[in-house]
């Protein structure tokens, strides 16, 4: 198939914007829990009035500095109550959200903060305030930085801001909001930029709505009032903004993680219904449970509750499990499967899974222990989701059919091809790569993908990405390296091979699960990667997982040789963007030497 549509269920109208939610939230469900805060180890309540009254209050400090409509604000900080709160109370007061990743350095909030013309910033910590103005001189129209977390005889964004806007009339905030429109400019979204420079992602509030409309649609029974949601991926992220707004929008409660580090004990005191992640949060759940299951001498029956879970969940797309599978399925519920769910909060049924493939295996095990992972796909430039798998529509595998209001083209050259509102109207300040990338109404992805018999979508690898060998064979290194990183020893790998005679691969190894590893193996468990690299036991267990990943391509495109690297790859070293990304030319330049050792050691 070469295209696939699906109609719009509820279109935006032209008089719409994102703030409309909160008011009518207060206003007819004022008591309804819209959030639950983390202060001083307990989750506190926030009301829909009590949200609405604080952005407003907060909409009216911005408009009091001076801030005019289509004004942008930069929003630096972690995942956090006042990251939402801040990103509302800019579209009341007008304005448009810039987000910036708390990570980043002063370069790349110079470069956002001059391209997108920001008039004004809020951070979170001392850190993040130092970053922007160790290039505030070459911020020209920076007027104002706010910082979240109080100093020393500070009050903090929130309050000083509160008390700035106090003797405004709430009719100021009103009259803002109602000007803006459903094709005004909502946020400018810099991507993650594996190559070059960040470019600014314009989305309007008619692509943020559609964006919503779909995924309730998708998930009723998910993203409904009453269900709970946790957010811990980065809100600068649009994956994790788009499922907040979601989550306002249909009346979910809705709690930040703002540290990974805490997310289990989070988890387990907020007890969310679903939650959203990476596919790399997924392969840490499943790797850490399988860690501690061998090191613990519980290893064999993990490893066949594994095995029977992945079993269930692939009956289930073939009739249903017999009798001895469901009894064996019962019987590690009890023993393993429920345990997981238990880390999860115990009330967890679902999550979404964007940004990167998951891999049709670790998709089974979780669908198999009872926590299904719908796979979807999407990017800055569709304001997240433009497919996903839905209960209803559920195919392993692949990351779904097309959202409400969205049409699937796949090009001549297998180039994945989107249309529809979800779609951004153009780059910040850069017409010619808007040319490139939309043409006829059709965004073009850089994706290669193919559409089943039923409008199902699968990602095969991405056209930039793609690897041309000595011999003329076209690589797709996403398929190798998705099945090495499932492997619980494997962290990072990058495949490599561009006009030379095979394909071979950079590998990193997990420093969590590596000390289960030596522990397992016999090894000093003082020993580093650096210390093991030519261990043939290491060496052999990377390479039986290379095997198995060869067995999902030709012998031409199989790794043939390997290098183990002596640390991993990070966001910090440069190697992962924001999202968790590879960025392949910082690879590529960073471990020339080892790869140049591939070919001629």
């Amino acid at each position: 198939m070469r295209e696939f549509s699906v109609p719009a269920t509820a279109p935006v109208a032209g008089e719409e914007n994102l703030t409309d939610m909160v008011w009518a939230n207060a206003e007819r469900f004022g008591t309804a829990v819209s959030f639950r805060r983390h202060e001083e180890g307990a989750w506190v309540d926030v009301t829909a009035r009590e949200f609405a009254d604080e952005v407003l209050a907060v909409a009216k400090g911005l408009i009091a500095a001076g801030l005019q409509a289509g004004d942008r604000v930069g929003l630096m900080a972690k995942t956090r109550y006042e990251w939402t709160l801040f990103d509302f109370a800019i579209w009341a007061a007008g304005c448009v959200t810039v987000p910036v990743y708390e990570t980043s350095s002063a370069e790349q909030v110079q470069w956002i903060g001059s391209d997108a013309g920001t008039k004004a910033f809020v951070v979170e910590t001392a850190e993040h305030r130092a970053t922007v103005e160790a290039v505030r001189d070459r911020l020209p129209e920076l007027a104002n930085v706010w910082r979240i977390e109080p100093a020393e005889g500070d009050r903090g964004a929130v309050a000083e801001l509160v008390a700035q806007g106090a003797e405004l009339p709430d009719t100021d905030v009103h009259e803002r909001r109602r000007t803006v429109g459903a094709d005004d400019l909502a946020t400018i979204i810099y991507t993650s930029g594996t190559t070059g420079r960040p470019k600014g992602c314009e989305l309007t509030h008619r692509n943020l709505l559609s964006e919503v409309r779909s995924d309730i649609a998708a998930f009723p029974q998910l993203i409904q009032p009453g269900s709970s949601l946790l957010i811990f991926l980065p809100l600068a992220h649009v994956l994790a903004r788009a499922v907040t707004i979601c989550a306002v929008y249909a009346r979910a409660t809705v709690g930040h993680a703002p540290d990974i580090k805490n997310l289990v004990a989070d988890l387990g005191t907020f007890r969310p219904r679903f939650v959203v992640a990476v596919p790399r949060v997924f392969e840490k759940v499943y790797n850490g449970a399988k860690q501690r299951a061998h090191s613990e001498g519980k290893g064999r029956i993990f490893d066949i509750a594994e095995a029977t879970a992945v079993a269930y969940s692939e009956s289930l797309d073939r009739g249903g499990p017999g009798l001895g599978l469901k009894l064996r399925h019962l019987l590690f519920d009890k023993l393993v499967y429920g345990k997981l769910r238990a880390a999860l909060g115990g009330r967890c049924e679902a999550s979404i899974s964007g940004g990167a493939p998951l891999g049709a295996r670790l998709a089974h095990f979780f669908r198999g222990l009872g926590v299904t992972v719908y796979e979807g796909y999407g990017l800055t430039e569709t304001s997240a989701a433009a497919c996903v798998n839905t209960p209803e529509a559920l195919k392993i595998g692949t990351v779904g059919r097309p959202i409400a209001g969205t049409s699937i083209r796949i090009a001549e050259d297998g180039e994945v091809l989107i249309k529809g509102d979800v779609v951004f109207r153009a780059y910040w300040n850069n017409e010619q790569a808007t040319k490139d990338a939309l043409r006829d109404k059709w965004f073009h992805t850089g994706d290669l993908g193919e559409l089943d018999d039923e409008g199902y979508l699968r990602i095969t690898g991405r056209k930039k990405e793609i690897i041309v060998t000595a011999g003329g064979k076209n690589v797709a290194p996403a398929v190798l390296e998705d099945r090495l990183r499932s492997h619980p020893l494997i962290s990072q790998c990058m495949v490599v091979g561009d006009k030379q005679p095979f394909i071979g691969a950079l590998i990193t190894v997990d420093p969590e699960f590596f000390p289960a590893w030596k522990t397992q193996h016999g090894k000093p468990a003082d020993a580093e990667v650096v210390d093991l690299i030519d261990d043939p036991d290491l060496r052999a267990e990377i390479q039986a997982a290379v095997d198995e990943a060869n067995k999902a391509v030709s012998t031409a495109e199989s790794i043939k040789k390997f290098r183990i690297l002596p640390v991993d790859f990070t966001e910090a070293g440069g190697e992962l963007t924001p999202s968790l990304k590879l960025r392949r030319n910082v690879v590529a330049k960073t471990y020339a030497d080892q790869i140049s050792a591939i070919y001629t050691g």
